[in-house]
């Protein structure tokens, strides 16, 4: 049997779509695994990820949509400590190909988590002007992708 799809709150599907680019992220990394590709090839692409889009995603969920629920729900507790570690994780300059596995399996679960989770409780507590707020400060003058090394083609 197949789950129904969510509805998203129009103001949060941005915020979801960075989710789906974290999804990619995981596959290419998976499919440079498979292909052989250097790891150093694979962690410069992660790096530029990372800054480029995971740090501002994880700063725009840690200061405008965490604060719906408020620090102390366990729901946002789980987020931020996943946060945390898929930080450790991406800036570990040691054994970076099994930080690489561990980026694909903990932040896909990451994602799974929020999209089917943790958003949906947020766009239940969330106020109009709380939604507005996170729909206009989603920046998508980033969305691009880096295309100088497309390991995973």
């Amino acid at each position: 049997m197949k789950t129904p799809p969510i509805k998203r709150n129009k103001a949060l599907i941005q915020v979801s779509r960075d989710h789906h680019r974290g999804l990619l992220l995981c596959w290419k990394i998976r499919t440079g695994f498979s292909k052989g590709v250097a790891i150093e090839r694979i962690k410069q692409y992660t790096d530029w990820f990372f800054e480029t889009h995971l740090v501002p995603h994880f700063d725009l969920e840690e200061k405008y949509m965490f604060p719906i629920l408020g620090d102390k729900n366990e729901l946002v507790k789980r987020a931020l400590t996943e946060h945390r570690r898929l930080i450790r994780l991406f800036t570990n300059t040691n054994s970076i190909s099994k930080s690489l596995s561990l980026i694909v399996e903990e932040l896909e679960q990451h994602i799974r988590f929020e999209e089917r989770v943790l958003f949906n409780e947020i766009q239940k507590a969330a106020t109009e002007k709380q939604l507005k707020t996170i729909s206009e400060l989603h920046n998508d003058a980033k969305l691009q992708d880096n295309t100088d090394d497309e390991f995973w083609k």
